[in-house]
Protein backbone atom coordinates (compact mmCIF):
# COMPACT_ATOMS: atom_id res chain seq x y z
CA UNK A 1 0.00 0.00 0.00
CA UNK A 2 1.25 3.60 -0.52
CA UNK A 3 0.85 6.14 2.02
CA UNK A 4 -0.30 9.68 0.79
CA UNK A 5 1.34 12.38 3.73
CA UNK A 6 -0.16 15.50 3.97
CA UNK A 7 2.08 18.81 2.46
CA UNK A 8 4.34 20.56 4.59
CA UNK A 9 2.87 23.87 5.49
CA UNK A 10 6.21 25.49 3.98
CA UNK A 11 4.42 24.22 0.39
CA UNK A 12 1.73 26.51 -0.10
CA UNK A 13 -1.15 24.81 -1.90
CA UNK A 14 -0.97 26.91 -5.10
CA UNK A 15 0.80 23.75 -6.74
CA UNK A 16 -1.35 22.39 -9.93
CA UNK A 17 0.34 19.32 -9.78
CA UNK A 18 3.71 16.96 -9.03
CA UNK A 19 4.92 14.70 -11.44
CA UNK A 20 7.43 11.66 -11.17
CA UNK A 21 9.74 12.01 -14.36
CA UNK A 22 9.91 8.03 -15.93
CA UNK A 23 7.35 5.23 -14.97
CA UNK A 24 6.48 7.31 -11.50
CA UNK A 25 4.18 9.72 -11.28
CA UNK A 26 2.74 11.56 -8.60
CA UNK A 27 -0.08 14.63 -8.93
CA UNK A 28 -1.72 16.83 -6.45
CA UNK A 29 -4.72 19.02 -7.59
CA UNK A 30 -5.47 21.68 -5.15
CA UNK A 31 -8.41 24.13 -5.68
CA UNK A 32 -8.69 26.25 -2.73
CA UNK A 33 -6.95 26.91 0.45
CA UNK A 34 -9.38 25.07 2.97
CA UNK A 35 -11.16 22.89 -0.29
CA UNK A 36 -10.45 19.05 -0.01
CA UNK A 37 -7.35 18.73 -2.07
CA UNK A 38 -7.49 15.73 -4.91
CA UNK A 39 -4.41 13.04 -5.04
CA UNK A 40 -3.76 10.82 -8.16
CA UNK A 41 -0.94 8.36 -8.13
CA UNK A 42 0.33 5.64 -9.76
CA UNK A 43 3.30 3.02 -8.50
CA UNK A 44 5.79 5.10 -7.04
CA UNK A 45 9.05 2.51 -6.92
CA UNK A 46 11.59 4.43 -4.68
CA UNK A 47 10.33 7.72 -4.86
CA UNK A 48 8.02 7.31 -1.67
CA UNK A 49 11.54 8.72 0.78
CA UNK A 50 11.75 11.46 -1.37
CA UNK A 51 8.14 12.83 -1.26
CA UNK A 52 8.10 12.53 2.47
CA UNK A 53 11.28 15.68 3.05
CA UNK A 54 10.28 18.14 0.93
CA UNK A 55 11.98 20.74 3.24
CA UNK A 56 15.67 21.07 3.29
CA UNK A 57 16.19 19.56 -0.39
CA UNK A 58 13.58 21.00 -2.00
CA UNK A 59 15.87 22.65 -3.69
CA UNK A 60 17.33 19.71 -5.24
CA UNK A 61 14.47 17.96 -5.71
CA UNK A 62 12.42 19.90 -7.02
CA UNK A 63 12.23 22.17 -10.56
CA UNK A 64 9.81 24.82 -10.64
CA UNK A 65 7.89 25.74 -14.34
CA UNK A 66 5.30 28.21 -13.79
CA UNK A 67 2.52 26.61 -11.84
CA UNK A 68 4.06 22.88 -12.16
CA UNK A 69 6.79 21.40 -9.92
CA UNK A 70 8.43 18.04 -11.19
CA UNK A 71 10.35 15.35 -8.97
CA UNK A 72 13.13 14.05 -11.01
CA UNK A 73 15.88 12.71 -8.79
CA UNK A 74 13.86 9.69 -7.58
CA UNK A 75 12.20 8.82 -10.77
CA UNK A 76 16.09 8.92 -12.96
CA UNK A 77 17.34 6.82 -9.86
CA UNK A 78 14.57 4.36 -10.70
CA UNK A 79 15.27 4.35 -14.33
CA UNK A 80 18.78 3.88 -13.71
CA UNK A 81 18.49 1.10 -11.81
CA UNK A 82 16.15 -0.93 -14.28
CA UNK A 83 18.98 0.43 -16.98
CA UNK A 84 21.37 -1.18 -14.98
CA UNK A 85 19.43 -4.39 -14.09
CA UNK A 86 18.47 -4.84 -17.96
CA UNK A 87 22.26 -4.48 -19.17
CA UNK A 88 23.49 -7.10 -16.48
CA UNK A 89 20.96 -9.43 -17.66
CA UNK A 90 21.61 -8.79 -21.61
CA UNK A 91 24.96 -9.21 -20.22
CA UNK A 92 24.47 -12.42 -18.88
CA UNK A 93 22.76 -13.63 -21.83
CA UNK A 94 26.17 -13.43 -24.06
CA UNK A 95 28.06 -15.53 -21.58
CA UNK A 96 25.10 -18.55 -21.04
CA UNK A 97 26.07 -21.66 -22.38
CA UNK A 98 23.75 -21.96 -25.75
CA UNK A 99 24.15 -24.58 -28.58
CA UNK A 100 21.15 -25.46 -30.85
CA UNK A 101 20.08 -28.68 -29.75
CA UNK A 102 17.37 -29.70 -32.18
CA UNK A 103 14.73 -28.20 -34.85
CA UNK A 104 11.16 -29.46 -34.52
CA UNK A 105 8.21 -30.41 -37.06
CA UNK A 106 5.66 -31.92 -37.96
CA UNK A 107 4.68 -35.31 -39.92
CA UNK A 108 2.08 -37.34 -40.36
CA UNK A 109 3.21 -40.17 -39.61
CA UNK A 110 6.27 -41.42 -37.58
CA UNK A 111 6.30 -44.98 -38.90
CA UNK A 112 6.32 -44.11 -43.05
CA UNK A 113 9.58 -42.23 -41.98
CA UNK A 114 11.86 -44.47 -39.38
CA UNK A 115 10.23 -47.53 -39.94
CA UNK A 116 12.91 -50.82 -40.54
CA UNK A 117 15.55 -49.10 -39.94
CA UNK A 118 17.43 -51.47 -38.27
CA UNK A 119 16.72 -54.09 -40.35
CA UNK A 120 20.23 -56.29 -41.11
CA UNK A 121 18.27 -58.91 -43.27
CA UNK A 122 16.19 -57.87 -45.50
CA UNK A 123 12.49 -58.67 -45.81
CA UNK A 124 10.77 -59.48 -49.28
CA UNK A 125 7.60 -58.89 -50.44
CA UNK A 126 7.50 -61.80 -52.31
CA UNK A 127 5.46 -63.61 -55.71
CA UNK A 128 4.14 -67.43 -54.91
CA UNK A 129 4.74 -69.24 -57.98
CA UNK A 130 4.39 -73.04 -58.68
CA UNK A 131 6.01 -75.09 -60.87
CA UNK A 132 4.70 -78.01 -63.21
CA UNK A 133 5.66 -80.72 -60.24
CA UNK A 134 3.94 -78.80 -58.11
CA UNK A 135 6.46 -77.28 -55.90
CA UNK A 136 6.32 -73.73 -54.50
CA UNK A 137 9.10 -71.65 -55.18
CA UNK A 138 9.45 -67.35 -54.03
CA UNK A 139 9.98 -65.05 -55.87
CA UNK A 140 11.26 -61.64 -54.39
CA UNK A 141 9.93 -58.33 -55.84
CA UNK A 142 11.22 -55.63 -53.43
CA UNK A 143 12.16 -55.14 -50.35
CA UNK A 144 9.65 -53.43 -47.94
CA UNK A 145 12.44 -50.84 -46.52
CA UNK A 146 11.83 -49.40 -50.52
CA UNK A 147 7.49 -49.38 -50.62
CA UNK A 148 8.84 -47.58 -46.68
CA UNK A 149 9.88 -43.89 -46.76
CA UNK A 150 13.70 -44.42 -46.29
CA UNK A 151 14.06 -40.46 -46.64
CA UNK A 152 16.13 -39.81 -43.01
CA UNK A 153 17.99 -43.04 -42.87
CA UNK A 154 19.13 -44.02 -45.89
CA UNK A 155 18.37 -40.96 -48.17
CA UNK A 156 19.95 -38.72 -45.42
CA UNK A 157 22.36 -41.31 -43.38
CA UNK A 158 20.66 -40.62 -40.29
CA UNK A 159 20.34 -42.39 -37.32
CA UNK A 160 17.41 -43.18 -35.24
CA UNK A 161 18.36 -41.68 -31.38
CA UNK A 162 15.40 -42.34 -29.17
CA UNK A 163 11.77 -42.08 -29.34
CA UNK A 164 9.45 -40.07 -26.74
CA UNK A 165 5.43 -40.84 -26.62
CA UNK A 166 3.74 -38.35 -24.30
CA UNK A 167 -0.02 -39.76 -23.87
CA UNK A 168 -1.55 -37.47 -21.27
CA UNK A 169 -0.19 -34.58 -24.26
CA UNK A 170 -1.10 -36.74 -27.41
CA UNK A 171 2.28 -36.74 -29.17
CA UNK A 172 5.29 -38.75 -29.74
CA UNK A 173 8.69 -37.74 -31.24
CA UNK A 174 11.24 -39.81 -33.16
CA UNK A 175 14.96 -38.19 -32.74
CA UNK A 176 17.13 -38.53 -35.83
CA UNK A 177 20.51 -37.08 -36.78
CA UNK A 178 24.18 -37.90 -37.53
CA UNK A 179 25.56 -38.01 -33.99
CA UNK A 180 24.80 -38.21 -30.26
CA UNK A 181 22.25 -35.83 -29.09
CA UNK A 182 24.57 -34.52 -26.28
CA UNK A 183 26.68 -32.82 -28.96
CA UNK A 184 24.79 -32.73 -32.01
CA UNK A 185 22.02 -30.76 -33.99
CA UNK A 186 19.18 -33.20 -34.61
CA UNK A 187 15.90 -33.21 -35.78
CA UNK A 188 12.81 -33.83 -33.92
CA UNK A 189 9.68 -35.17 -36.04
CA UNK A 190 6.56 -34.91 -33.80
CA UNK A 191 3.46 -36.93 -34.57
CA UNK A 192 0.08 -35.68 -33.02
CA UNK A 193 -2.10 -38.59 -32.43
CA UNK A 194 -4.57 -38.32 -35.69
CA UNK A 195 -3.12 -35.94 -37.44
CA UNK A 196 -1.94 -37.11 -41.07
CA UNK A 197 -1.37 -33.93 -42.86
CA UNK A 198 0.20 -30.66 -42.73
CA UNK A 199 0.46 -26.96 -44.21
CA UNK A 200 4.22 -26.05 -44.65
CA UNK A 201 3.53 -22.88 -45.78
CA UNK A 202 5.28 -20.07 -47.59
CA UNK A 203 7.87 -18.82 -44.55
CA UNK A 204 9.51 -21.96 -44.06
CA UNK A 205 12.62 -22.55 -46.14
CA UNK A 206 14.62 -25.35 -45.97
CA UNK A 207 16.84 -27.25 -43.39
CA UNK A 208 20.68 -27.76 -44.70
CA UNK A 209 22.98 -30.70 -45.19
CA UNK A 210 26.67 -30.53 -45.54
CA UNK A 211 28.07 -33.59 -48.12
CA UNK A 212 31.34 -33.76 -49.75
CA UNK A 213 29.79 -34.59 -52.69
CA UNK A 214 26.70 -33.24 -53.74
CA UNK A 215 26.43 -34.72 -57.37
CA UNK A 216 26.88 -38.42 -55.77
CA UNK A 217 24.63 -37.56 -52.61
CA UNK A 218 22.39 -36.50 -55.42
CA UNK A 219 22.54 -39.74 -57.29
CA UNK A 220 22.78 -41.89 -54.11
CA UNK A 221 19.16 -40.12 -53.14
CA UNK A 222 18.04 -41.15 -56.79
CA UNK A 223 18.70 -44.64 -56.65
CA UNK A 224 16.91 -44.67 -52.89
CA UNK A 225 13.57 -43.70 -54.26
CA UNK A 226 14.05 -40.14 -52.88
CA UNK A 227 12.75 -36.99 -54.90
CA UNK A 228 15.38 -34.31 -56.10
CA UNK A 229 13.65 -30.60 -57.14
CA UNK A 230 16.82 -28.89 -58.19
CA UNK A 231 20.03 -30.81 -59.60
CA UNK A 232 23.55 -29.72 -58.68
CA UNK A 233 24.60 -26.58 -59.52
CA UNK A 234 26.23 -23.11 -58.10
CA UNK A 235 24.16 -21.12 -55.83
CA UNK A 236 22.14 -18.06 -57.40
CA UNK A 237 24.60 -15.60 -57.01
CA UNK A 238 27.36 -17.60 -55.33
CA UNK A 239 29.56 -20.19 -56.29
CA UNK A 240 28.67 -23.03 -53.44
CA UNK A 241 27.35 -26.21 -55.14
CA UNK A 242 24.19 -27.03 -53.74
CA UNK A 243 21.15 -29.49 -54.74
CA UNK A 244 17.73 -29.97 -53.16
CA UNK A 245 15.81 -32.50 -52.36
CA UNK A 246 12.46 -33.31 -50.49
CA UNK A 247 10.84 -35.46 -47.76
CA UNK A 248 7.33 -37.36 -47.88
CA UNK A 249 5.79 -34.52 -46.52
CA UNK A 250 7.01 -31.60 -48.52
CA UNK A 251 9.71 -30.55 -46.20
CA UNK A 252 13.35 -29.26 -48.64
CA UNK A 253 16.23 -30.06 -48.08
CA UNK A 254 19.63 -28.01 -49.38
CA UNK A 255 22.34 -30.05 -50.06
CA UNK A 256 25.75 -28.20 -49.32
CA UNK A 257 29.50 -29.08 -50.86
CA UNK A 258 31.57 -28.75 -48.32
CA UNK A 259 34.50 -30.42 -46.39
CA UNK A 260 34.10 -33.32 -43.72
CA UNK A 261 32.26 -31.30 -40.34
CA UNK A 262 31.27 -32.61 -37.25
CA UNK A 263 28.14 -30.98 -37.39
CA UNK A 264 26.37 -32.22 -41.09
CA UNK A 265 23.01 -30.60 -39.93
CA UNK A 266 23.92 -27.42 -40.86
CA UNK A 267 20.90 -24.79 -41.37
CA UNK A 268 17.90 -24.03 -40.38
CA UNK A 269 16.34 -21.37 -43.06
CA UNK A 270 13.52 -19.09 -42.58
CA UNK A 271 12.07 -16.03 -43.90
CA UNK A 272 11.68 -12.83 -42.34
CA UNK A 273 10.24 -9.21 -43.24
CA UNK A 274 13.13 -6.84 -41.19
CA UNK A 275 16.32 -8.82 -41.94
CA UNK A 276 17.63 -5.70 -39.18
CA UNK A 277 14.80 -5.88 -37.17
CA UNK A 278 15.19 -9.98 -36.84
CA UNK A 279 19.22 -9.80 -36.27
CA UNK A 280 18.90 -7.81 -33.61
CA UNK A 281 16.78 -9.51 -31.65
CA UNK A 282 18.58 -13.11 -32.39
CA UNK A 283 21.89 -11.79 -31.06
CA UNK A 284 20.18 -9.66 -28.24
CA UNK A 285 17.90 -11.99 -26.99
CA UNK A 286 19.16 -15.31 -28.24
CA UNK A 287 22.82 -14.25 -27.79
CA UNK A 288 23.86 -15.18 -31.37
CA UNK A 289 26.64 -14.27 -33.21
CA UNK A 290 25.98 -12.38 -36.89
CA UNK A 291 28.39 -14.21 -38.99
CA UNK A 292 27.90 -12.67 -42.48
CA UNK A 293 25.59 -10.86 -44.33
CA UNK A 294 24.78 -11.52 -48.27
CA UNK A 295 22.57 -9.28 -50.58
CA UNK A 296 22.17 -10.94 -53.88
CA UNK A 297 20.50 -7.63 -55.87
CA UNK A 298 19.94 -9.47 -59.09
CA UNK A 299 17.88 -12.35 -57.26
CA UNK A 300 16.26 -9.43 -55.02
CA UNK A 301 17.37 -11.21 -52.03
CA UNK A 302 19.27 -11.07 -48.57
CA UNK A 303 20.53 -13.52 -46.04
CA UNK A 304 21.91 -13.37 -42.70
CA UNK A 305 23.83 -16.42 -40.91
CA UNK A 306 23.96 -16.20 -37.24
CA UNK A 307 24.59 -18.98 -34.73
CA UNK A 308 26.92 -19.64 -31.65
CA UNK A 309 29.89 -20.79 -33.29
CA UNK A 310 31.01 -21.35 -36.97
CA UNK A 311 29.50 -22.25 -40.35
CA UNK A 312 31.94 -25.66 -40.93
CA UNK A 313 31.47 -26.97 -37.37
CA UNK A 314 28.37 -25.57 -35.98
CA UNK A 315 24.26 -25.55 -37.23
CA UNK A 316 22.94 -22.02 -37.76
CA UNK A 317 20.19 -19.99 -38.15
CA UNK A 318 19.88 -18.67 -42.02
CA UNK A 319 17.53 -15.75 -42.30
CA UNK A 320 16.46 -14.83 -45.67
CA UNK A 321 14.69 -11.15 -46.46
CA UNK A 322 12.87 -11.00 -49.98
CA UNK A 323 12.89 -7.53 -51.11
CA UNK A 324 9.37 -6.18 -50.57
CA UNK A 325 8.11 -9.50 -48.76
CA UNK A 326 6.85 -8.64 -45.09
CA UNK A 327 4.37 -11.11 -44.43
CA UNK A 328 4.90 -14.78 -44.63
CA UNK A 329 2.30 -17.90 -44.75
CA UNK A 330 3.68 -19.76 -41.20
CA UNK A 331 1.65 -22.88 -42.05
CA UNK A 332 1.22 -25.08 -39.10
CA UNK A 333 4.13 -28.21 -40.11
CA UNK A 334 7.17 -26.26 -38.98
CA UNK A 335 7.23 -25.87 -35.06
CA UNK A 336 10.91 -24.40 -33.97
CA UNK A 337 13.98 -24.61 -32.70
CA UNK A 338 15.56 -25.58 -29.43
CA UNK A 339 17.97 -24.22 -27.74
CA UNK A 340 20.18 -25.02 -24.47
CA UNK A 341 20.41 -22.77 -21.48
CA UNK A 342 22.13 -22.66 -18.10
CA UNK A 343 18.56 -20.63 -17.02
CA UNK A 344 15.07 -20.71 -18.84
CA UNK A 345 14.04 -17.67 -16.32
CA UNK A 346 16.70 -15.56 -17.21
CA UNK A 347 15.97 -16.26 -20.57
CA UNK A 348 12.69 -15.33 -20.71
CA UNK A 349 13.15 -11.78 -18.64
CA UNK A 350 15.90 -11.19 -21.18
CA UNK A 351 13.21 -11.90 -23.94
CA UNK A 352 10.69 -9.63 -22.63
CA UNK A 353 13.48 -6.78 -22.51
CA UNK A 354 13.80 -7.41 -26.34
CA UNK A 355 10.42 -7.02 -27.44
CA UNK A 356 9.65 -11.05 -27.93
CA UNK A 357 6.95 -12.38 -26.49
CA UNK A 358 6.90 -15.28 -24.35
CA UNK A 359 4.00 -18.19 -25.40
CA UNK A 360 4.97 -20.45 -22.48
CA UNK A 361 6.02 -19.17 -19.04
CA UNK A 362 9.27 -20.73 -17.68
CA UNK A 363 9.22 -24.09 -15.83
CA UNK A 364 8.76 -28.01 -16.37
CA UNK A 365 7.44 -29.50 -18.65
CA UNK A 366 4.35 -31.98 -18.09
CA UNK A 367 5.51 -35.44 -18.03
CA UNK A 368 8.97 -35.54 -18.30
CA UNK A 369 10.10 -32.74 -15.74
CA UNK A 370 12.25 -30.68 -17.83
CA UNK A 371 12.35 -27.19 -17.38
CA UNK A 372 11.51 -25.03 -20.61
CA UNK A 373 10.42 -21.46 -21.48
CA UNK A 374 9.31 -20.33 -25.08
CA UNK A 375 8.68 -17.56 -27.17
CA UNK A 376 8.27 -16.35 -30.82
CA UNK A 377 10.82 -13.73 -32.22
CA UNK A 378 9.21 -10.31 -33.84
CA UNK A 379 8.38 -12.30 -37.42
CA UNK A 380 6.03 -15.18 -35.08
CA UNK A 381 8.77 -17.88 -35.45
CA UNK A 382 8.82 -20.03 -32.13
CA UNK A 383 11.83 -20.86 -29.86
CA UNK A 384 11.79 -23.39 -27.07
CA UNK A 385 14.88 -22.76 -24.85
CA UNK A 386 15.53 -26.10 -22.55
CA UNK A 387 17.60 -26.36 -19.58
CA UNK A 388 20.93 -27.23 -19.70
CA UNK A 389 20.93 -30.11 -16.94
CA UNK A 390 17.86 -31.12 -17.63
CA UNK A 391 18.52 -31.71 -21.03
CA UNK A 392 21.19 -33.75 -20.39
CA UNK A 393 19.33 -35.46 -17.91
CA UNK A 394 16.78 -36.63 -20.45
CA UNK A 395 19.20 -38.62 -22.63
CA UNK A 396 20.10 -41.07 -19.68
Amino acid sequence: MVRILPMASSIRPSLSSLKFSGSARFSVSHFSHNSTRKFTYCHLGTAVPQVQSFGLKASKLLREKGGCLSISAAGNMTHASTASTQENVLEWVKQDKRRMLHVVYRVGDLDRTIKYKYLDVPYFACLVLFNCHGHLFLYPLFSLSVIVCRFYTECLGMKLLRKRDIPEERYTNAFLGYGPEDSHFVIELTYNYGVDQYDIGSGFGHFGIAVDDVSKTVELIKAKGGKVTREPGAVKGGKTVIAFIEDPDGYKFELLERGPTPEPLCQVMLRVGDLERAISFYENAYGMKLLRTRDNPEYKYTIAMLGYGPEDTSAVMELTYNYGVTEYDKGNAYAQIAIGTDDVYKTAEAIRLCGGKITREPGPLPGISTKITACLDPDGWKTVFVDNIDFLKELE
